[in-house]
């Protein structure tokens, strides 16, 4: 891609940020490992890419008016996949074109299948696809398409469910599935591609999850190999085991590190592994042996690797940053591979620990405070998505322009956070929302405490997740905040899970242990609909009028409660989903939280 160029003076150091170039870890083809799909931004939307990794030839394949941010290579590399869907809706159809095209070349609809919300997309070495498909009237479905046949359904239930992998010989696929009715906690089941037969099954029982990352690889023309590689939690953490699914043994993968498994590949010789290892919100990346066990640490140890893939000759490439320092494509020698177009995005200040004891146990939380100021200082609490996610030390350019406006910044790894065990990430199901504020107040408390953060200037802000848990935190602890912003919230929870994409009511029915209908009373306490009338700060919320998540109609009816009682709020409704790829919108988005903030915060 192009150097980086110089930003204008006269643009804020928070802006140059959000436009500067985005861009994600290559995909490679496997049986063309020179031929890669990438993400990248270009002119301020990010788009799908064809890279050569041997020339460095960088083309640009889609242009949409919302950006491209799903895309794939088959093995062959020979054509580029893409999901397409309306004005980010997430409901939409896979399209491919030749590697190496570009947007003007027609694409095509090769499944014929009916729009839907993606369920997992492989690629097999013959030019098989096997691919899942989740809507509203079926829940989930998965089909194959032979080269030149129709798509032919081999797996179909009510239940959420998402296709794996395929084999080496493209025979087998492994499917994870919530036929238990626990879409939190999946098992696993493989397929026979030819008649859809079950060959085998594994389930650790309730409240353990099983993820499958893949099958061994096996060379061009080789047998394939039955190997499966399966993150589980029997002990309370992610970790690894390898599953022979045809002679249904199966080997665990014991790592002596710190920490809990986030993901895992095999190395291209099927001998090692990669594995990136979450450790006190630091994602590393180590190489274990499976003949040895011995575990090696590779890459950069600090920071976070948020993305790592295994290349033939054992070279590894590797997407890393921290919070002080940007984004950039490595190789272990620390050579950038691949940068964005566009200016450099300014650097901001590294993130201080903070462990603060909880109702719950110790509370983890990165504190990020501008160079050399002191406190009290005003403070945004910055609650994390998810809620199956967690903040980790990396670059984030929305944390880094209110650390720019003068505030301290704190995100908080609440109990429901993955990274520390599958006990904490569970907590939450107590009571959901109450129990994540709980852990935020705390270290709220610690920080005013301590002298950090002004008591009087306190903003409670979240996306997602963290945008329910803003007018959550606002109507159950109306005393403690000075003002609120929530990104795409859940606002009216009975109302959002009538509305909201089928995978997500399935995740909601596993969360509270039914719908609403079921459980009305847990809907309810947990709905920050039921705390309108106690809501005192002034509050900004953002809204995706297409958004399949966090749909629009449940904002609306929280809003009107807030206007019925005369309340401060505002809102910002933009024509996009769940967030935007366009830079200029995120510009925007950022500028009127910035606004918002500047007019109704305390000075």
């Amino acid at each position: 891609m192009s150097d980086h160029q110089d930003s204008p003076a006269d643009v804020p150091r928070w802006e140059q940020r959000f436009r500067a170039g985005r861009i994600g870890l290559p995909g490679w083809a496997e049986l063309a490992p020179g031929r890669t799909v990438v993400e990248a931004t270009v002119d301020g939307v990010l788009e799908a890419h064809s890279w050569d990794a041997a020339t460095g030839e960088l083309v640009r394949a889609t242009a949409r008016p919302e950006g491209t941010s799903t895309a794939t290579i088959d093995p062959s590399g020979e054509w580029l996949w893409w999901f397409d869907d309306t004005a980010g809706d997430e409901h939409g159809v896979w399209r491919r074109q030749p590697w190496g095209t570009g947007p003007q070349v027609p694409v095509e609809d090769p499944l014929g299948l009916p729009a839907a919300y993606p369920a997992g997309l492989v690629l097999g070495r013959s030019g098989l696809v096997v691919v899942g498909s989740n809507d509203d009237g079926y829940g989930t479905r998965v089909h194959v398409l032979v080269p030149g046949g129709p798509a032919r359904l081999l797996y179909e239930h009510r239940e959420d469910a998402w296709v794996g992998d395929l084999s080496g010989d493209d025979a087998l696929v492994v499917i994870a599935h919530s036929e238990h009715g626990d879409s939190r906690h999946h098992d696993l089941r493989v397929l026979r591609v030819g008649d859809g037969g079950t060959v085998a099954e594994k389930a650790d029982g309730p409240g353990r999850g099983l993820t499958p990352l893949g099958f061994a690889p096996v060379p061009a023309g080789a047998a394939a190999d039955p190997r499966l590689l399966v993150l589980h939690e029997r002990r309370g953490k992610g970790e690894l085991l390898v599953w022979d699914v045809l002679a249904g043994t199966e080997v665990e993968v014991v790592l002596d590190v710190p920490g809990e498994v986030a993901g895992a590949e095999w190395t291209r010789d099927g001998r090692g592994l990669l594995v990136l290892v979450d450790a006190e919100a630091r994602t590393l990346l180590h190489h274990v042996d499976l003949a040895t066990g011995a575990v090696e640490p590779l890459g950069p140890r600090e920071g976070s690797v948020w993305a790592a893939t295994a290349r033939p000759g054992g070279d590894v490439w590797l997407a890393w940053s921290s919070a002080a320092q940007p984004p950039a494509v490595r190789d272990l020698a620390g050579r950038v591979l691949l940068r964005p177009t566009g200016p450099v995005a300014p650097a901001s200040v590294p993130v201080r620990d903070v462990w603060v004891d909880g109702e719950g146990g110790r509370v983890h939380a990165l504190l990020r405070v501008p160079e050399g100021a002191t406190g009290p200082l005003p403070l945004l609490v910055e609650v994390h998505g998810g809620p199956t996610h967690h903040d980790t030390d990396s670059f984030r350019a929305y944390a880094a322009a209110w650390v720019d406006e003068g505030f301290a910044v704190v995100q908080v790894n609440y109990r429901g956070s993955t990274g520390y065990g599958s006990a904490w990430r569970d907590a939450l199901e107590q009571r959901v929302g109450h129990t994540e504020l709980a852990d935020v107040a705390a270290v709220t408390d610690h920080l005013v405490a301590t002298g950090v953060a002004d008591p009087a200037r306190l903003v409670l802000a979240g996306a997602s997740w963290g945008g329910y848990l803003a007018l959550l935190g606002l109507g159950t602890q109306p005393q403690r905040w000075a003002l609120g912003v929530a990104g795409v919230p859940v606002a009216d929870y009975t109302a959002a899970y009538e509305d909201e994409m089928e995978g997500l009511k399935s995740f909601d029915r596993s969360l509270f242990g039914g719908s609403p209908e079921q459980v009305p009373e847990k809907y309810r306490d947990s709905s920050p609909l039921t705390y309108a009338d106690a809501v005192r700060a002034p509050v900004l919320v953002l809204a995706g009028e297409n958004d399949p998540r966090c749909p629009i109609r449940q904002i609306e009816n929280y809003l009107a409660a807030l206007d019925a009682r005369g309340a401060v709020y505002e809102v910002y409704r933009y024509d996009a989903g769940h967030g935007s790829l366009v830079d200029d919108e995120r510009v925007r988005q950022m500028r009127v939280e910035l606004e918002f903030v500047r007019r109704h915060l305390p000075r």
